[in-house]
């Protein structure tokens, strides 16, 4: 079984810099079966990085695996994470996580490696990256999302591309005009950003 080293690998506070388990996918997956023993693993341009062993228990599952901080010996993991359901509209339950950290309790979807232990967000602090980003990072974010629907290269200073092959002129056209106004954007910040740099190195040269 593959181990773990720092859950803070990437020393930052964003749920994208921690590794993360998502009892939905494993619900999809039809992992949630009492009996079932199953290993999870996190990949890297294709080579594995991690992994950890799940022995689904009823009304909660183990979490098997080990892990060491920095150069300290490894350290052998087992222990339950409670699962909890409820009702779908149309049917069918939904399943969630209960945070294992003692005196949080939250029913969650998602789970983080932090200092050891998986947890929720809140008791690691964590934020999503869509809430550090400023209105500018936000506007470039969208406009690509934009571009990828219509098969264009990522990134607003690329060339435009075609309406895609099926797509309605309406529809095109409403996502054109959402690009375009989500590139005007960017480009107001990044002139923003570009002069607040060049008083900074204005201030600079004057002070010598």
């Amino acid at each position: 079984m593959g181990g773990f080293g720092s859950g803070r690998k990437f020393g930052a506070d964003c749920t994208d810099d921690y590794r993360s388990i998502d009892v939905r996918r494993w619900q999809r997956a039809g992992y949630l079966v009492p009996g079932q023993y199953f290993n999870w693993q996190w990949s890297i341009n294709g080579e594995k990085v991690a992994t950890i062993s799940v022995k689904v228990e009823a009304e909660q599952l183990r979490l098997i695996y080990s892990y060491r901080r920095n150069s300290d010996d490894w350290e052998n993991l087992n222990y339950p994470v409670r699962l909890q359901t409820s009702s779908c509209n149309y049917g069918g339950v939904r399943y969630w996580f209960i945070c294992p950290i003692v005196g949080c309790g939250r029913q969650v979807a998602l789970l983080y490696l932090g200092d050891k232990y998986f947890a929720c967000r809140h008791c690691y602090k964590l934020a999503y990256r869509s809430q550090r980003e400023t209105v500018d990072d936000r506007a470039s974010r969208r406009a690509n999302k934009i571009r990828d629907k219509l098969n264009w290269q990522l990134g607003i200073l690329n060339l435009p591309g075609l309406k895609p092959k099926g797509m309605h002129w309406k529809t095109y056209y409403r996502l054109l005009a959402k690009h375009d106004n989500y590139s005007k954007q960017v480009l107001l910040g990044l002139a923003a950003k570009i002069e607040i740099m060049t008083n900074r190195l204005s201030a600079l040269r004057n002070q010598k």
